[in-house]
């Protein structure tokens, strides 16, 4: 135990939830109701004219398919109602609802500036996808009439937001062959398989629109298969999961098909309107590699013992070289998909990276190991290329969605009559990512996955951001380059990234709402070294240059940290008349455990760099924080159930630690000529998150900061109010003073609603005088996710007298759906001056916790 371990709230008061404000209304000027009339009448002319053409097609086939159609409906601004709306409509399905940002401003939609001018600012809005069959298309257009001929007709009960749409309506069309083959990136994939695969078929993952009758979702899966055989495919795999809304069939498809569809993609299979999306397979890699190809010998760690008891963190990831001197005995691989045939030990490169940082970290850095072994499930396997070793990615023949649910259902409930393998797993690693689906306005199924398993098991998934290996285009020549200073090359790299940002999205599954992502800084242990003609992009300790941008679904806080992944070394590269900078594959970066180059050499090292390093090294930063956070409710809180609240409390614990720091201050400075203070912070949340984790701070506590841990379950409409004791030492002195609040959960998903986060936790601080001054994230978007982290600075003197408190609310209330059962929860709160400042903080704290009365155990665990 450390000298000043972390601190227990007493349990909570009950109380009625705070009242939220809202984050203001729709800001954009829209068309007059008669200009509305003239531009949403062409665009449904058009649209009626489609949907006749496609119903006759569908009702000439012999196979007496469903003739309904999706529709897609863009509004600017957002509509409320309008799924009670469609329901009222017989012949109209409705599919779901996304967030969309950056529609262009034009002649009719804009924003405006404070002298309501027009401005070339991007709005935000809905996209609502609706099925329709011709007699609901028949009404919509009536309803549409009866709006365009009198604005302030009255509405049939529960009709009204159809008002509201027809006035904000961007666009409405169909879903068609374009959105089936573009957005997944399909096309493009295809091309390179048949120009680099000799295979006759190529396989593709079919996603179905989720429609909410089974005989339907059959009768849907019957009309693909039928299209499929027709041109001499086969169906693999089909998987239905209700509670992410996925249906998808994995299907072979000759690669002559594949060459009509490239010739013509509308065919009778691309245009079945039962079809979603085409999802090439195989594009989920563990990693994009930035590994060495130099080996050393692995440094010689026989002085630790080996782990004990059950394992705490699970690895989802490539199979590791079980017998590595530096892993042998300190991991549980459980392999029953039977993968480790496919892999020749040279290739074993990714999880063996990723086990030995989780175990020891940076091999550099002589750590001790994890005291638990590690329970790790490969679920990818070497994909033949040109040259070894090959590259990990998930396997083309199962779809991938399933390979994750049954890999995490198996951990926890167990599989065909086997009981659960890995039931005490509270963190899983997921350093892998899907390099065809960076994170644009849909939640992918995959993060969807990831979501409702967090949920559903209390598991916390530490997911890697996505590595950006794309060349950096400076725009200058190489002698320009070369006559700048650290500092000047430094501003110009970070301000070529943040222009490509939007090429240099996270990939899935970044942006699940309850997993915890990780972005990499440009950081290691690695030393000095001369580069030769290689050189460091920046020395300052930002995100890396192959680090990924969010933000996350509506905005919110992605990643959630940063941590050191590795520095990268670049190279100049002639690119027509400009210059780019590109990624070169050698040291420095991490030191990991690494196969032998010759058979039988279990005991070599290499160094490795990337978003996945980091999200390894969080994982085993966290594998720590669970030792203490047990060993700390065992003694302070022994007589509560604590299991539900311990996956909620690591992810407080280790955003809890984090701050902008050095990083936050010289991104701000180098942004600063083109960004406001509030844009500002959402431009530099976007690569580095809350900020880097302070380990030690989510271990223990000094005497100039204490930190206090709470948790328990709150159902809809009710609150839970903390007293945080504060140092009478404090009292009337004019002394910086640091307040850092941190509340997690995990909330159920609604994956049709667009705001898809069932459940909204929050606190507030309601008359707080002693530090008020909020710092680095927007206090707005910070709310948006599922995990809130402010910090409030403030050096007012107040008075203070012994037993004064600040009182720490934390409410939950629904989101997109009523809260079925209790949301569990954990909160850390920090109070703290600076070092050398002499006042007791944490003795104070201490002491005024331990005489405050408990109140009824049951407020904190309402789970009866």
């Amino acid at each position: 135990m450390a000298e000043r371990p972390l601190l227990i709230f007493p349990s909570p008061q009950q109380a009625n939830r705070s009242a939220l404000g809202g984050g203001g209304g729709d800001n954009f000027t829209r068309p007059s109701h008669s200009r509305q009339g003239e531009r949403v009448t062409l665009q449904l002319t058009r649209l009626k004219d489609a949907f006749e053409r496609r119903a006759a097609e569908v009702l000439a086939s012999p196979d007496g398919i469903d003739p309904s159609q999706v529709i897609v409906i863009e509004t600017v601004g957002s509509v409320s109602g309008f799924a009670t709306a469609v329901r009222r409509i017989e012949g109209l399905e409705w599919l779901g609802e996304f967030e969309i940002d950056e529609i262009a401003p034009d002649d009719d939609f804009y924003r405006t500036d404070s002298d309501e001018n027009p401005n070339d600012k991007t709005m935000r809005g809905r996209l609502y996808l609706v099925f329709t069959d011709q007699a609901a298309m028949q009404q919509l257009l009536a309803q549409w009439e009866r709006y365009k001929n009198d604005r302030n007709v009255v509405w049939e009960r529960g009709l009204t937001s159809l008002r509201d749409v027809f006035d904000k309506l961007y666009d409405i069309r169909r879903w068609d062959v374009q959105d089936r083959l573009e957005e997944s990136g399909a096309l493009e994939i295809w091309r390179e398989e048949l120009e680099h695969a000799p295979d006759e078929v190529i396989r593709t993952e079919i996603e179905l629109w989720y429609r909410g009758s089974q005989d339907i979702r059959n009768q849907s899966q019957q009309e693909i298969t039928r299209l499929v055989n027709r041109v001499g495919g086969n169906v693999l795999q089909s998987c239905e999961l209700a509670a992410i809304a996925y249906h998808a069939m994995l299907v072979e498809l000759p690669r002559r098909a594949i060459v009509g569809i490239l010739e013509n993609p509308s065919t009778e299979l691309v245009k079945c309107d039962s079809i979603m999306y085409f999802r090439p397979t195989g594009q989920i890699a563990a990693g994009e590699r930035l590994d060495g190809q130099e080996r050393a010998e692995a440094p010689d760690r026989g002085s630790f013992p080996y782990p004990t008891g059950d394992p705490c963190i699970a690895v989802l990831d490539g199979l590791p070289v079980e017998n590595h001197l530096l892993l042998r005995d300190r991991l549980s691989i459980e392999d029953p998909d039977d993968l480790s045939p496919t892999y020749q030990v040279r290739d074993r490169i990714h999880g063996t990276g990723m086990c030995s940082l989780v175990v020891w970290g940076d091999l550099t850095n002589s750590e001790p190991p994890l005291t638990r072994p590690v329970y790790v499930r490969p679920i990818t396997i070497p994909v033949e290329s040109l040259n070894p070793p090959y590259p990990e990615r998930m396997p083309s023949d199962q779809l991938s969605i399933d390979v994750i649910h049954r890999a995490v259902r198996r951990m926890y409930e167990g599989e065909e009559g086997s009981p659960p393998s890995a039931p005490t797993v509270k963190i899983i690693n997921l350093s892998i990512g899907d390099q065809s689906r960076p994170f644009l306005q849909m939640v992918s199924p995959f993060a969807r996955l990831i979501d409702w398993l967090s949920h559903k098991y209390g598991v916390l998934f530490v997911i890697s951001a996505g590595n950006q290996l794309g060349d950096i285009p400076v725009s200058k020549s190489k002698e320009e380059l070369d006559a700048l200073s650290q500092d000047e090359r430094e501003k110009l790299i970070i301000k070529a990234l943040y222009r490509e940002s939007r090429h240099r999205r996270m990939l899935s599954p970044a942006e699940s709402i309850n997993g915890l992502t990780v972005n990499a800084t440009n950081h290691d242990s690695s030393g000095e070294l001369d580069p030769g003609r290689l050189f460091e992009c920046y020395r300052t300790p930002l995100p890396s240059p192959i680090a990924s941008f969010g933000s996350g679904y509506r905005r919110s806080i992605k990643p959630e940290v940063v941590y050191p992944g590795g520095r990268v070394l670049y190279d100049f590269a002639l690119d027509g008349n400009r210059v780019v900078c590109r990624p070169h594959r050698r040291r420095p970066g991490h030191q990991v455990a690494a196969p032998g180059t010759v058979p039988g050499d279990g005991a070599k090292t290499s160094y490795s760099r990337g978003t996945s390093n980091a999200a390894a090294l969080v994982t085993r930063s966290l594998g720590f924080a669970y030792e203490t956070l047990t060993e700390l409710l065992d003694e302070q809180a022994s007589d509560v159930p604590v299991d539900p609240y311990l996956a909620p409390l690591l992810k407080s614990l280790v955003v809890h630690s984090s701050d902008w720091d050095v990083a936050g201050d010289r991104l701000r400075n180098i942004l600063s000529a083109n960004h406001d203070s509030r844009s500002i912070k959402h431009a530099v949340s976007r690569w580095l998150g809350y900020g880097e984790p302070d380990i030690n701070r989510m271990l223990e506590c000094t005497k100039q900061r204490a930190t206090v841990l709470g948790f328990g379950s709150l159902s809809e409409e009710q609150g839970h109010e903390f007293a945080m004791p504060l140092p009478t030492g404090l009292g009337s002195r004019k002394t910086v003073r640091r307040l850092t609040v941190t509340l997690a959960w995990f909330s159920p998903i609604v994956s049709t609603n667009q705001k898809y986060r069932a459940a909204q936790l929050w606190f507030d601080m309601p008359g707080n005088r002693l530090a008020n001054d909020r710092q680095d994230a927007d206090w707005q978007a910070v709310r948006r996710g599922t995990v809130q982290h402010e910090v409030f600075e403030g050096d007012q003197a107040i008075a203070i007298t012994s037993g004064d408190s600040i009182g720490v609310k934390v409410s939950c209330k629904s989101d997109a759906a009523k809260v079925q059962t209790p949301i569990h929860y954990g909160l850390a709160v920090s109070l703290e001056v600076a070092e050398g400042i002499d006042i007791s903080i944490y003795d104070e704290v201490r002491a005024a916790i331990a005489i405050r009365p408990e109140v009824d155990i049951r407020t904190r665990n309402p789970i009866e």
